[in-house]
């Protein structure tokens, strides 16, 4: 269900002549320099405080979280260059088809393919260590009620 989000969000922005960027094979609508990252954190509804990143998602995923979502709060103290492995240093790069720029806009949202999208949220998510996401910004969407045919 994220990949068909993600994929109408590119359709849209081509509609509305907004720039599309490829990522390792999928497409993200980008809009003044703001890529919009859809994200099924559930599949019932569920607290967006209780989102959390698979254990096992995509370090495509995780790149883009690190490298372009909003940088962490100071924390107790700075990393140096030293104390940072290469692992860590390549999680933070960020993509160059997005431009180095470019910010990450979240879209959480819990979904079912029986009742559809439950709930959905936009804003700045930062990835924490443990996978579990600080909101600096957040703000809940109405979810437009479903058509029957």
């Amino acid at each position: 269900m994220a990949e068909a989000v993600r994929e109408n969000l590119a359709d849209t922005a081509r509609e509305l002549e907004e720039a599309v960027r490829d990522v390792r094979g999928y497409e993200y609508a980008v809009i003044n320099d703001h890529a919009l990252f859809p994200f099924k954190y559930a599949g019932r509804p569920r607290p967006l405080d209780r989102a959390r990143l698979a254990s096992n998602a995509s370090p495509t995923r995780r790149r883009m979280l690190l490298g372009h979502g909003p940088q962490p709060q100071e924390g107790l103290f700075a990393l140096s260059d030293d104390l940072t492995t290469e692992e860590y240093e390549e999680l933070h790069e960020t993509f160059e088809a997005l431009g180095a720029s470019t910010k990450l806009v979240c879209l959480f949202f819990t979904a079912d393919p029986e009742n559809g999208i439950h709930a959905i949220h936009w804003g700045d998510a930062h990835l924490e260590p443990d996978r579990t996401f600080t909101w600096l910004y957040s703000e809940q969407l109405r979810v437009a009620p479903q058509l029957l045919e």
